[in-house]
C-alpha cells in the first residue's frame, strides 16, 4: 500500500549547515493495517509522513503508493492521487469562519465532487464521527475532540484508501484521546482504510497499532509487530518508550539486598499467559516466597500484555525450579541486576 524506499530529506539553509531530517529511511505499510511511527521531538517522524503525499518532496528516494511512483508524477497527476490520501493534523486546520458543514463541503467542491453528491457525503461522514447534530456550528463552538472529529470527517469525505495522522491526538486530554483512537479503529475496521500515524505517545501505539517503527535522528532504529517490540525491544530508545508504560525504578541498594535472598526478575506475559495466575502458583508449588515490586498489564489492541518485576526468595534449587515452571507457562523471564 505504502512503500518508502531509501527516503532522505535535507533542508538547506543560507546561514547554517544543511539539516538532515531523514536519512535513507525505508518503510512498508500493508493494506488495511494501522502502522505507527513513534519518536521523540526532532526524530523526523512528521517529515516522514509528509513525504508520503509529497507535501515534503524527498531529496532522494522513492515514494510508492498503491503501486504508483509519486516522485515521477506531474503536478496534475499528483493532485489527483492525493485525493486517495487523507490527512489529519494536531492543529485541526479548520476554517474558523465556516460552519462544520462548510469545512467539509468546501474542499469537496474544490476537488470537483458533483454538487448534488456533496450534501450526502457531508451528512454520511458527520454521522460516522458522531457529529450529525453539529453541522451548523462554527469551530469556536466545539471542543478540541469535536474539532478533530470534523477534521477526520473532512478527510474521510474524499473517500481515501489511506489516512495519515500527524500527532492528531497530541493536543487532547487522555479521555478524548482514547475516544479519537476508538474512532480511528472503527474507521479502519468498517472502511478498510490503511492508517499511518505519527505520535510520541506509547499509549497511542499500544491501543490501536498493528506494527510500529521507532525513529531517532532521522532514521528508523527498530520496527516490527507491536507485541514483538514490547516483548523484546533491542534499542535503548525503544526500551525507554516501553519503560514509560512499565516503570520499575527500584533503588540499587534494595535490589542488592533482595538479590542476596533470591533473584529479582522481570516477567513478561503475552496473550493467554497474561490471564494465568502463574506467579501465585509458584509459591504453592515450590518452597519459595514471591513479592511483586512493580508492574502493569495493558491491552495491545487485541492482546493483553503484562510486565512485572518480582522477587523470588528461596534457595537456588527451589528458585531455579520456580523459574523453569514460569517459562513452561509461557512467561518470558530476565533477571534484573544492579545498574
Amino acid at each position: 500500500m505504502i512503500q518508502l524506499n531509501n527516503i532522505s530529506k535535507v533542508f538547506s539553509t543560507k546561514k547554517h549547515d544543511d539539516v538532515v531530517a531523514l536519512a535513507n529511511v525505508s518503510l512498508e505499510v500493508k493494506k488495511g493495517e494501522i502502522f505507527g511511527v513513534i519518536g521523540y521531538s526532532g526524530a523526523g517522524k512528521s517529515t516522514l509522513v509528509r513525504c508520503v503525499n509529497l507535501l515534503e518532496k524527498p531529496t532522494s528516494g522513492d515514494v510508492i503508493v498503491n503501486g504508483q511512483h509519486l516522485n515521477d508524477m506531474s503536478k496534475e497527476d499528483l493532485r489527483a492521487n492525493r485525493q486517495n490520501i487523507g490527512m489529519i493534523f494536531q492543529g485541526f486546520n479548520l476554517l474558523k469562519t465556516a460552519t462544520v458543514y462548510d469545512n467539509i463541503a468546501i474542499p469537496l467542491k474544490l476537488a470537483g465532487v458533483a454538487t448534488n453528491e456533496i450534501p450526502q457525503r457531508v451528512d454520511k461522514y458527520l454521522q460516522v464521527v458522531g457529529l450529525a447534530n453539529k453541522k451548523d456550528d462554527f469551530p469556536n463552538q466545539l471542543s478540541g475532540g469535536q474539532k478533530q472529529r470534523v477534521a477526520i470527517a473532512r478527510a474521510l469525505s474524499h473517500e481515501p484508501d489511506i489516512l495519515l495522522s500527524d500527532e492528531a491526538t497530541s493536543a487532547l486530554d487522555p479521555e478524548t484521546t482514547d475516544a479519537i483512537l476508538e474512532l480511528l479503529l472503527k474507521i479502519n475496521k468498517e472502511f478498510g482504510i490503511t492508517i499511518l500515524l505519527i505520535t510520541h505517545e506509547m499509549h497511542v501505539i499500544q491501543k490501536i497499532c498493528d506494527r510500529v517503527a521507532v525513529m531517532e535522528n532521522g532514521e528508523i532504529i527498530e520496527q516490527g509487530d507491536v507485541i514483538d517490540l514490547y516483548s523484546n525491544a533491542k534499542n535503548e530508545t525503544t526500551k525507554r518508550f516501553i519503560q514509560s508504560i512499565f516503570p520499575h525504578d527500584i533503588p540499587n541498594d534494595i535490589l542488592d539486598e533482595l538479590s542476596q535472598k533470591g533473584p529479582v526478575i522481570s516477567l513478561t506475559f503475552v496473550g493467554t499467559s497474561a490471564n494465568k495466575p502463574a506467579l501465585s502458583a509458584v509459591s504453592k508449588k515450590f518452597n519459595v516466597h514471591t513479592n511483586i515490586l512493580s508492574g502493569n498489564i495493558v491491552q495491545l489492541k487485541d492482546k493483553p500484555f503484562g510486565k512485572l518485576i518480582a522477587h523470588i526468595e528461596g534457595d537456588k534449587v527451589d528458585t531455579d525450579q520456580a523459574l523453569a515452571y514460569l517459562r513452561d507457562e509461557g512467561v518470558q523471564i530476565s533477571e534484573v541486576t544492579v545498574s
